[in-house]
């Protein structure tokens, strides 16, 4: 589902919030430079966000697609061990428990999904499930036009 933005266009919002892995380690916009990459919002508590873990697997491991988790509104230890579990595809993971990035992000909900581009620009917003079908048609497309190869 296409859903506007307010932050398409525009640099990601300034944020400094722990590592959901490392907590003593401050992640910042800054991840978001160097190469385009997704922006995944989700949560254990969303049974969609489970419905697409697979295909996020699928697209970090065969496709080699950066993808930046946002736990949102979450419990640190549950999202830890949903990762254990089903597999972790993210080169990093914000932990966003009261949900002050997602906010900033406009996110009313999980699964959300968001392009940007190696300048750390918002590109494009993708609320729903990511599934083959989406990458092929959506994400990837602008991912290449942002400058990836995949």
């Amino acid at each position: 589902t296409k859903l506007e933005s307010a932050l398409v266009g525009k640099a990601m919002p300034e944020f400094a919030l722990q590592d959901l892995h490392r907590p003593e380690v401050q992640v910042s916009q800054q991840v978001f430079q160097g190469e385009p990459s997704l922006l995944n919002v989700w949560g254990t508590w969303c049974p969609s966000c489970r419905d697409e873990h697979a295909d996020l697997m699928w697209l970090a491991k065969n496709e080699g697609v950066p993808i930046v988790g946002l736990n949102y509104k979450d419990q640190r230890a549950d999202a830890k061990i949903w990762l254990e579990r089903l597999g972790d595809p993210y080169s990093t993971s914000i932990y966003d428990p009261k949900g002050s990035l997602g906010f900033d992000l406009g996110v009313y909900g999980a699964p959300e999904t968001f392009v940007i581009g190696a300048d750390g620009k918002v590109l494009h917003r993708h609320v729903g499930v990511v599934n083959k079908q989406v990458w092929e048609e959506t994400l990837r497309p602008l991912l290449n036009q942002a400058g990836g190869q995949y």
